[in-house]
């Protein structure tokens, strides 16, 4: 799940802004000052920050500055009730990612989040793009693409997928999927999951009788390498 780390001392907007990022699905802590949010990033290791510039302890610009000094490039998204063109240039040239000036509505913040995080790798060095085998995947915009141009692929193979993905190299059993993609609710059977895993194969694998991503766990379930 995507982290974000909103970093606020308004109270009342800091959780506004945590429940509308958590309605869309992201994992979210908040910090309150500077000093608490250099502390969450190294705990938290957030996926995006967005970071007020008018904090107590330590402002924006200066939580900016010491990540950045450190090689930190967890991208920043910076909130402030400034105007003024100079302030703007200055987190930019601090290493901030995008700026946006309140007040804004939740829905531009949320299209920028997600601009963001499109066009950069998050801290575990993972992007929305993903090459599986043949396939050349952008999770975000649900795309898919091979050699020969797009591949069509429904939206619970790319859940099954991004499960895969999330979840690189460990043992996945057939209840996992039925809980975790479908939901029992749903009713599906363990045979579902694996008419889904032959589609998927002969998307993904050079060789679907011989697999090299998505590995038949005999008795159990199936393991993904990349």
């Amino acid at each position: 799940m995507t982290r974000i780390l909103v970093v606020e001392d308004e109270f009342e907007m800091a959780k506004g802004l945590q429940d509308n990022f958590e309605f869309e699905g992201y994992e979210v802590e908040l910090a309150k000052n500077g000093t608490e949010a250099l502390e969450k990033v190294a705990s938290f290791t957030p996926h995006l920050i967005v970071l007020d510039v008018m904090l107590p302890h330590k402002s924006g610009y200066d939580v900016c500055r010491e990540m950045r000094s450190k090689n930190n490039n967890t991208p920043i998204i910076m909130l402030t009730a400034r105007g003024e063109e100079i302030d703007k240039i200055l987190g930019l040239e601090l290493g901030a990612d995008d700026y946006i000036t309140k007040p804004f509505s939740v829905r531009e913040l949320l299209s920028r989040v997600k601009a963001v995080l499109r066009r950069t790798p998050d801290s575990d060095g993972r992007s929305p793009i993903c090459q599986i085998g043949k396939l050349t995947l952008d999770f975000d915009q649900l795309t898919a693409h091979d050699v020969n141009g797009e591949v069509e692929l429904s939206h619970k193979e790319f859940e099954i997928l991004k499960y895969f993905v999330e979840h690189q190299g460990e043992i996945i059993s057939r209840d996992q999927f039925l809980d975790k993609v479908w939901g029992y609710e749903h009713y599906p059977t363990s045979r579902t999951v694996d008419n889904y895993i032959v589609k998927l194969r002969k998307a993904i694998e050079e060789n679907p009788v011989h697999p090299r991503h998505i590995i038949t766990v005999y008795g159990i379930g199936y393991k993904f390498i990349r």
